[in-house]
């Protein structure tokens, strides 16, 4: 009985009350504390590389927003649930990339959009989702680590989207989606003498996969090799963009006060290289608070997979939070001058509707299986 009084005295307090709303909604505090900073940073980041643009900063506001809303919906749908309708949800994201193929708008030379009227979104963020979901589902039920058989269906449920979305034409996605399917393969256990053949064969594929690459794709790659090359075309970008990191130094030159980005000198600067713009003004320091608070989502995400109850939950909540991991190392080493450009966002934090939407969506998912493990296990 006094410990059944404490319990309620400890809820009757405004923390014991948040923490209690929080667990009747199925959300995370620390999860959502986490992105909701980061989305915030985000913000005031994109309000300097956009010029003191108000706009711009309302919309990705309400786009966050809408995020918020998938997040809670996702979270309330049991994992078990998720597991069922994984196969339907993800041969449905494969008849999008088609209809994408056939009949998708095209922008920026790519084919990469299907138009519904009131909604104009990209099914490869679909997939971001859907893929990871299939993966797990498909390992459920089976022997860990898995065997060869089980390897090659896998490999054909990743390389069938990411030849979809590589057709489009769109690298940087494809590469994502291979990468968190090959997370769920490598959480799966399999051995280190797999991993090796596989990183071999990949080396030996590596001019044939150079012949069917685009030659602005090339060029991207010849370009991080050799910026300097061609530093008023293929090279412009990634030259500004060290030059405005670099130019930041520890403290950063002040909010609003960068140079390379107020003067328009960083090309995309409100989308792909919005990290550059955050190290010139912020510095050093705000490049480290940035990658603290993906750091946090990171480690609470896969502690979140250390807890869950059934392979299913784990390898999905493990999926999930390492492949945003990739995000961030991809699209930070892309502006920085350590991997060749893909045009790949910075989570969360550079301008954009579909890609916000889908990754708080797939935190959603997250929430959901560990709010539903401490309700099992209550």
């Amino acid at each position: 009985m006094i410990f059944d009084e404490a319990r309620q005295f400890r809820e009757t307090r405004p923390l014991g009350l948040i923490a209690r709303t929080l667990r009747t909604l199925h959300l995370d505090g620390p999860l959502l504390v986490g992105l909701i900073a980061l989305a915030c940073l985000g913000m005031v980041i994109l309000y300097s590389a956009a010029g003191q643009d108000g706009d711009i900063v309302v919309r990705q506001a309400v786009r966050f927003g809408a995020g918020l809303a998938a997040m809670f919906l996702l979270a309330q749908v049991p994992p078990h649930f998720l597991r069922l309708w994984a196969p339907y949800f993800y041969f449905l994201a494969l008849v999008l990339l088609l209809l994408v193929i056939v009949t998708g708008d095209v922008g920026k030379g790519a084919q990469r959009w299907l138009d519904l009227g009131l909604i104009r979104f990209q099914p490869s963020e679909i997939m971001k989702i859907a893929l990871p979901l299939m993966a797990a589902w498909y390992l459920h039920q089976r022997s860990l680590p898995p065997g060869l058989l089980t390897i090659i269906v896998l490999t054909i449920m990743v390389i069938t989207p990411v030849v979809l979305i590589g057709i489009q034409p769109d690298l940087g996605t494809a590469l994502l989606i291979a990468s968190s399917g090959a997370i769920v393969v490598l959480l799966a256990g399999v051995s280190l003498r797999f991993i090796a053949v596989c990183s071999g064969l990949g080396l030996a594929l590596a001019p044939a996969l150079w012949l069917t690459m685009k030659d602005y794709q090339r060029s991207r790659v010849l370009t991080f090799l050799d910026p300097e090359s061609d530093p008023l075309g293929a090279g412009y970008h990634i030259i500004q963009s060290k030059i405005a990191i670099g130019s930041g130094g520890v403290f950063g030159k002040g909010w609003n006060n960068g140079s390379q980005a107020q003067l328009e000198f960083l090309p995309e600067r409100s989308t792909d290289f919005i990290f550059a713009v955050l190290g010139e003004e912020f510095g050093l320091l705000g490049l480290l608070t940035l990658l603290v608070l993906y750091l946090v989502i990171v480690g609470r995400g896969l502690w979140i997979a250390s807890q869950a109850q059934n392979t299913f939950s784990r390898l999905l909540a493990g999926a999930i939070s390492l492949t945003f991991f990739v995000y961030l190392i991809v699209n930070a080493g892309m502006v920085s001058g350590l991997l060749p450009v893909v045009g790949v966002p910075l989570p969360l934090v550079s301008y954009g509707g579909t890609s916000m939407v889908t990754l708080m969506a797939a935190f959603g998912i997250l929430m959901s299986i560990h709010t539903n493990r401490k309700l099992l296990s209550t």
